[in-house]
């Protein structure tokens, strides 16, 4: 299938490196990621709690681990960071246990999906090891509902009146391009697809074909993606990153790291059924060494998704990795990569956590120290979705338009894959870490159609 643009010809732009040289302990940059100013100074005076994250942000962690319980409890846990830790990047370490130390307040929550009788999933005080179920773990990550996209599926919906409003659109001279965005941008995808059927069914003609012939530019494939099953897109995209020369190795990472295990699988079988190839033989061909052994652990789709956090193998594990990173003359990749692709993320959440006063230093510094280029930044981005997912998608919107040029092909797949699942908590994460609207930067980054599409799926 042609898709016009894709891949951009000046390619796609590096991952950014965290952290920057000269800045270690920092995560993420100073200044880079402000929180909104409390009157009186950090913590304020008298120490009351710094304000939390929008209400109903749902954690989900990327494509679906429901968070174990609110961080910090009501009030915030007594103690201050340690030299080298507490990061401010959103979810970090201090969401949970902060380092022990004297008068440390609260810090801004996480966003947390919140679900009927739950309860916050807190280490108890004076915590010596072993396992500590959450109160209310939650249900099975495949099981749980989103309900934090800015598209919801139509009610009234009736598939051959749409496709009528499409083919009118598109009928002869002109196109009502006003007429396709009240449609595609105001029905769930899988209503999507039901209109696709209608159309053939009722006009004997593809309707991708025909908007095609319609449309052009970044608007086309904006609504072409709209018009992919889920999983294909995916599919596709991870397929259009390999193929032809160079890769487009962050395609590869914000896909493969962040998918559910369920999702992994489906994605891995479309792979092969519509594009006749395995990936896994297409990942060797186009990636090596540890990043290579990354993203292959990655398509097996066998991530923990147990909800319940031990709170004992975190320790455990925090430990691990110290001595093979920070601990250790030289780095043992096997035992990262072993630790970041089988944990839930629930329980990487809380490993963060222990490892922050283990090692004096939060892990995706030590990361930063430890490795270079395409596997750091695909370890990182596994442990910035474990901390918070809506805030490793709102950096990756913020750096597809930032600075001279657009890197459409990243905003459009990011808004299109999250607008049904956590668009919502996107939006409200990008407000707090950019002191700017979601939509104010796309207005002010696209024009014309594609502006109007793009605003009418994230709304205002």
């Amino acid at each position: 299938m042609s898709y016009p643009g894709y891949p951009p010809s000046d390619g796609y732009p590096a991952f950014p490196g965290y952290p920057p040289t000269g800045q270690e302990t920092v995560y993420p940059p100073a200044g880079q990621y402000p929180y909104p100013a409390v009157p009186g100074g950090y913590p304020p005076a008298g120490g009351g709690a710094y304000p939390a994250a929008p209400p109903n942000a749902g954690y989900p962690g990327a494509g679906g681990y429901a968070a174990p319980g609110g961080f910090p409890p009501s009030g915030g846990y007594a103690g201050a960071p340690q030299p080298g830790g507490m990061p401010p990047y959103p979810g970090g370490p201090g969401y949970g246990v902060p380092p022990a130390g004297p008068g440390f307040g609260g810090y801004p929550q996480s966003p947390a999906q919140s679900y009927a009788g739950g309860g916050p999933a807190q280490i108890p005080v004076g915590y010596s090891g072993g396992q500590v179920p959450s109160p209310m773990p939650g249900p099975p990550a495949a099981m749980v509902q989103y309900s934090q996209g800015t598209i919801q599926a139509a009610p009234n919906f009736d598939a051959g009146r749409d496709a009528e409003i499409l083919r009118k659109a598109m009928k002869g001279f002109g196109t009502d391009e006003q007429a396709i965005i009240d449609v595609v941008a105001n029905r769930s995808n899988e209503q999507r697809q039901n209109i696709k059927a209608a159309f053939k069914t009722m006009y004997g003609k593809d309707l991708i074909k025909d908007l095609k012939s319609e449309l052009n530019g970044n608007v086309e494939e904006l609504i072409l993606a709209l018009f992919m099953p889920r999983t294909y897109y995916d599919a596709w995209s991870l397929r259009h990153a390999m193929k032809g020369i160079g890769t487009q190795e962050s395609v590869l990472i914000e896909i493969l790291c962040t998918r559910t295990n369920q999702e992994i699988r489906e994605i891995v079988n479309c792979y092969n059924s519509e594009f006749g190839r395995d990936i896994e033989q297409d990942i060797r061909a186009d990636t090596s060494g540890h990043f290579e052994r990354l993203l292959i652990s990655m398509c097996q789709g066998n991530r923990d998704e147990n909800q319940t956090v031990d709170y004992q193998k975190a320790e455990e594990d925090a430990q691990r990795l110290y001595q093979a990173g920070e601990g250790k003359l030289g780095t043992d990749e096997s035992c990262f990569n072993m630790v970041l692709a089988t944990r839930s993320f629930p329980q990487l959440k809380a490993t963060v956590e222990a490892y922050s006063r283990v090692a004096n230093r939060d892990l995706l510094s030590s990361i930063g120290r430890e490795f270079s280029g395409n596997v750091e930044h695909g370890l990182k981005a596994i442990v910035q979705c474990a901390l918070n997912s809506p805030a490793f998608f709102a950096e990756k919107l913020y750096h597809s338009m930032k600075g001279a040029g657009t890197d459409d092909s990243t905003l459009i797949r990011i808004i299109v894959t999250r607008s049904e699942i956590d668009l919502v908590q996107i939006k409200q994460m990008f407000t707090q870490m950019y002191q700017k609207t979601l939509a104010t930067m796309i207005a002010s980054d696209t024009s014309g159609d594609y502006r109007r599409l793009l605003l009418a799926i994230v709304g205002q």
